[in-house]
């Protein structure tokens, strides 16, 4: 017997690398606008590159336009939103495994 394909379709899913478990949902979304991190914030129209994420040295994570419209506000205090700590951007360390 021999199958010939006549038509695939790939599928396939990305998400943000936020060094969050899987079962933490809670976690996979920003503190700021409420939208997951595989969304974009309210400020743009596409996820993925052009809506990035950013940490702080707290190890919370936002998207980058919620943090910065945040960071802008005379009522931040230039303070991370969560814990209230002087916000301090983390250095990004990239595994060799996540490289392609």
């Amino acid at each position: 017997m021999k199958v010939h394909v006549k038509h695939w379709s790939a599928v396939a899913q990305w998400r943000w690398n936020t060094g969050n478990s899987e079962e933490d949902d809670e976690g996979d979304v920003c503190g700021i606008c409420r939208v997951p991190f595989e969304g974009c914030c309210p400020s743009c129209k596409m996820p993925g590159d052009d809506c990035p994420l950013i940490w702080g040295e707290c190890s919370h994570v936002f998207h980058m336009h919620c943090l910065l419209k945040w960071i802008g506000t005379a009522a931040s205090k230039q303070q991370c939103p969560m814990d209230r700590r002087t916000w301090v951007t983390a250095e990004r360390k990239v595994n060799s495994n996540d490289r392609s």
